[in-house]
């Protein structure tokens, strides 16, 4: 009894679940292999204005069936997939295409990763110099001139002639 009422509950459920897969989309047929590959590629690359970033070719919206119409008729007339394109740019604007193009008001787009890649580039070099010449300046590599060279020595010479005398103890010699 069970069995049969689960059977009837989910029965128009899967009914309905068909019906709408198989009305998701239609089919454009095409006489030349070429023209459908183009076909399949464009409504690849053209996305869907009114889908979160789904294809039209995967979209299910009234606005992606008349783009995939129009993308068809438009193979058919023999335009190239640059005429396409401009087209349905200058219908549903730059949107349209998942890759915008490069030109005046895409610059920032595609400069910025690179430029903020070098920035940090620069940042990181910096940090690597300065801590190498911090480092140089702690080892005393660094190159001293003849003036320097000769206060050290002093310095140094000063320091060991003094302390053969003295105990480490603290005490007198």
């Amino acid at each position: 009894m069970t069995r049969r009422l689960l059977l009837i509950c989910l029965l128009p459920i899967v009914i309905l679940a068909g019906t709408k897969a198989l009305a998701a989309i239609e089919v454009q047929d095409f006489d030349d292999p070429a023209l459908m590959q183009r076909y399949e590629d464009l409504t690849t690359r053209l996305r869907c204005p009114k889908c979160q970033n789904e294809s039209i070719g995967a979209s299910n919206s009234p606005i992606a069936a008349d783009m995939r119409a129009r993308v068809a008729a438009l193979l058919r007339d023999g335009q190239s997939d640059r005429q396409i394109e401009n087209a349905m740019v200058s219908r549903f604007g730059d949107y349209a295409l998942y890759d915008p193009r490069l030109d005046a008001r895409t610059w920032l787009l595609w400069g910025l990763p690179f430029g903020l890649v070098a920035i940090g580039a620069g940042v990181v070099a910096g940090f690597v110099l300065r801590r190498r010449r911090l480092e140089d300046r702690e080892s005393g590599s660094v190159g001293l001139d003849e003036y320097e060279r000769r206060r050290l020595e002093a310095l140094t010479s000063r320091h060991a002639a003094g302390s053969h005398g003295r105990r480490n103890d603290g005490g007198t010699p």
